[in-house]
């Protein structure tokens, strides 16, 4: 809606994990170096956790990407299932069938597969996201798969994705073999308060330029608190923040423009944040705004408002269609009001050169000693008139 307005190609604070936009900062640059080394080598198990919205499944696409035709890759999202249903989840993403079959029928064609894919050059990759709501017995057939190997490597990478808590899971004793067998682990930080603003800076530059909107002193500030340094919060915010300079006629985002967005996407009390903290906000960032809630609540009550604004936006987009459509209505209207008036005008102006003409005749017969009934010359003109 607004990318014409700020000349660019595309939304720069669109919420699908696009590698196009992948921002690497200190934090997200260790993960992909860690990960793709994992990757290469073929080590087996590789971790990665994050908060929610931090950016893990942007990484991973963009490893994937890079190496998506030397491959065969399987990606789990559906992770509140059993051991059984976990393998068949897997064996279905390789494009095997699974339809009546037991376990131990799974595992060996998945074996067999990898074998396969081996033999042929590609290698075998298994990513499994939100993987802290597995079970232990899924874990367990998790680490299981880590034993298909042949001479010198793993049959298949395992890439686990999964919120903070995931490392806890894997702490249990009861899951020390797992644990053993992780051979990369990264974690993926929030942003600082620089990283904040390159990040957006990065991601306008990405489909436009840099300044194609100004930011007011203190704007950073307000933005890097609010989201506490989380990606997903910080487009939430920026893409709000950029509709509001557009149905303001202005490229320029005041600390009165960020204000209301925080109170509007937050849907808490209105308050104003100016550039100084008090001691009382002398907390961690990321829990600041919400306090008391765990950040993935806190992410998801805020995109659950993001998503009832853009639900209001999209309706008011729709009325805004309507009166354009009737507008074009309307203008045809008169347009076609003109072309009559323009045919009636031309009209009355042969009508008039006809009754000159009539004058003329009129003139020149008096001249001529005639004698012109003036009664029928009334009844001539009233016809040429009609």
């Amino acid at each position: 809606m607004y990318t014409d307005f700020f000349n660019l190609s595309a939304k720069p604070f669109d919420l699908l994990p696009n590698p196009k936009f992948l921002y690497l900062s200190k934090g997200h640059r260790k993960a992909l170096s860690y990960l793709q080394y994992g990757v290469q080598e073929r080590v087996g198990f590789s971790l990665l956790t994050g908060e929610v919205g931090s950016g893990k499944t942007t990484l991973l696409r963009d490893i994937i990407n890079k190496i998506s035709g030397e491959m065969a890759l399987a990606m789990v999202f559906n992770t509140k299932v059993n051991g059984h249903q976990l393998i068949a989840l897997i064996n279905d993403d390789f494009g095997l069938k699974t339809e009546g079959k037991d376990k131990v029928q799974l595992l060996n064609e998945l074996n067999d597969y990898l074998l396969a894919e081996n033999i042929a050059g590609r290698q075998a990759i298994i990513i499994i996201d939100e993987a802290q709501n597995l079970s232990e017995e899924a874990l367990e057939e998790i680490r299981l798969l880590s034993n298909l190997e042949a001479d010198s490597f793993k049959l298949v990478q395992i890439i686990l994705v999964g919120q903070p808590e995931l490392k806890q899971i894997i702490a249990r004793p009861s899951l020390r073999q797992l644990r053993q067998r992780i051979s990369i682990s990264c974690h993926l930080n929030p942003l600082n308060r620089e990283e904040v603003e390159e990040y957006i800076l990065h991601r306008l530059s990405t489909v436009g330029k840099r300044d194609c909107v100004n930011f007011d002193e203190g704007v950073f500030d307000v933005i890097f608190r609010f989201s506490g340094g989380i990606p997903r919060l910080i487009n939430l915010i920026c893409d709000y923040l950029m509709l509001s300079a557009f149905v303001e006629e202005t490229r320029s985002i005041d600390m009165d423009m960020v204000n209301d967005a925080v109170n509007e996407l937050s849907f808490e009390e209105e308050h104003k944040v100016t550039g100084e903290e008090s001691e009382e906000q002398n907390v961690s960032p990321a829990r600041r705004i919400i306090t008391g809630s765990s950040l993935d609540d806190r992410v998801s009550r805020i995109e659950e408002n993001y998503a009832k604004l853009s639900a209001a936006r999209t309706e008011t987009d729709a009325i805004i269609e309507r009166l354009s459509s009737q507008g074009s209505i309307l203008e045809y209207l008169i347009n076609q009001q003109q072309k009559q008036y323009n045919q009636i005008e031309e009209h009355l102006k042969k009508i008039s050169a006809q009754i000159d003409r009539l004058r003329q005749a009129l003139l020149t017969d008096n001249r001529r000693g005639s004698q012109l009934d003036v009664v029928k010359l009334d009844s001539v003109i009233r016809k040429e008139n009609t």
